[in-house]
């Protein structure tokens, strides 16, 4: 008996701070969808001097939904600016991709380095680092290869930056699916749970980091901190650059632009390792933050409050504690997928959503049993800090200076 009323004492404080965490991410849509009206008024402030841009993109392989993702750079609404492709291999597969679409926007220059294998742990962060070697402008905007925007991404992006106590500004993201169950259940967690986190830290605390899908900065903001160089040996490099820009003394700004970041077609173990990844880069770049994050899930204490109470005598309350867990999910999915996020999956999969929470809740349990990483054809091994070790395909080892 006495496990059972720790178990049901687990399950009640669960439910407890879980439903704090419902209010605050209600509070923190609320924010963000006022940051509408902020962004608005700073484009219209600056809209007659927007700076021309140099769009930073590392490509690696033919990825799904490849030439949409790549097309929607090419049809921005934006005066000038410039779009820099990198690939490790002279035959990746995404380069016919990149100078078919190329061929179609003459208006839009464009350029394809190609960078040999990166000597650093972190391969993306040596692509921007290539690439801002070359890039004609000054202001560059990050951006992976796996998301699509709309036309008015540069322009809404952008202006924040004319500012110059602004270093970077980053893009809260929603999930897109290429198709298939796995990456359903991949996408709508990034519409709900990611994107519930970021509007809770922001709130908190505000934007003291950066998010992969999108960081456009300043050459100087980014030189400021020692380039790309000073995070070439950190997993989470998005979150590392925008946290290091900021404690450089710069302001890190949270568009009110949501991107697309593409959940391609995947198996369960895919969609796994992946998630695994990202969890496992959080843990080792914010480990305190990371652990407690444990107590914003919902339907694991739901579940754990009917089995105690029910051990007890006690159904009502086990019934009564999951479904507060279950409604909660529910109405988080629909407020922040839906109506912050603007994913239109979230306001017809909301139903489904407590089984994404179980999910998530056990993908954080396995980001404690585990250092090493999949990504791409690297795997990595994480190291105190969210430093890494990467061992390449071809059996090179890359290990931190």
């Amino acid at each position: 008996m006495v496990i059972a009323y720790v178990i049901l004492a687990i399950a009640i404080f669960g439910t407890i701070t879980s439903t704090i965490v419902f209010f605050l991410s209600v509070i923190g849509s609320i924010q963000f969808r006022r940051y509408i009206d902020r962004d608005k008024k700073t484009y219209e402030k600056f809209s007659a001097n927007l700076p021309p841009v140099s769009v930073l993109k590392p490509v690696h392989g033919n990825e799904s939904r490849l030439k949409e993702n790549l097309e929607s750079f090419f049809r921005q609404d934006y005066p000038k600016y410039e779009i820099l492709f990198a690939a490790d291999e002279p035959d990746d597969a995404a380069i016919p991709i990149i100078q078919e679409i190329s061929a179609r926007y003459p208006n839009v220059s464009s350029r394809i380095l190609v960078t040999g294998q990166p000597p650093w742990p972190n391969a993306p962060n040596y692509c921007f680092h290539r690439l801002t070697e070359i890039a004609a402008y000054d202001i560059l905007v990050t951006s992976d290869s796996d998301v699509e925007v709309s036309p008015d991404y540069l322009r809404d992006v952008v202006p924040p930056l004319l500012d110059p106590k602004v270093g970077a500004v980053t893009c809260a993201f929603r999930g897109k699916s290429a198709g298939g169950i796995w990456a359903d259940l991949d996408s709508i967690g990034q519409s709900v749970e990611f994107v519930a986190g970021v509007l809770i830290a922001n709130l908190m605390e505000g934007t003291k980091f950066g998010l992969g899908p999108t960081i456009a900065l300043r050459k100087d903001s980014i030189a400021k901190i020692g380039g790309y160089a000073a995070v070439r040996e950190y997993l989470s490099n998005d979150f590392v650059v925008g946290n290091f820009i900021h404690k450089a003394g710069f302001e890190v700004v949270l568009s009110s632009h949501v991107v697309a970041h593409i959940s391609p077609k995947m198996s369960l173990r895919r969609m796994w390792e992946r998630q695994l990844r990202w969890a496992m880069g959080t843990r080792y770049s914010r480990p305190k933050g990371h652990f407690g994050s444990g107590l914003t899930f919902a339907v694991p204490y739901g579940i754990l409050g009917l089995i105690s109470a029910s051990w007890l005598g006690h159904p009502l309350l086990g019934w009564g504690l999951l479904a507060t867990a279950l409604v909660n999910r529910m109405a988080q999915c629909w407020i922040v997928g839906w109506w912050a996020a603007r994913d239109p999956v979230a306001r017809r999969a909301f139903l489904l959503y407590p089984l994404r929470d179980l999910h998530g809740f056990i993908v954080w349990c396995a980001s404690y049993l585990s250092k090493r990483s999949l990504w791409r054809d690297n795997n990595y091994v994480l190291l105190k800090g969210g430093r890494l070790v990467a061992q390449r395909a071809n059996g090179a080892i890359v290990k931190p200076t």
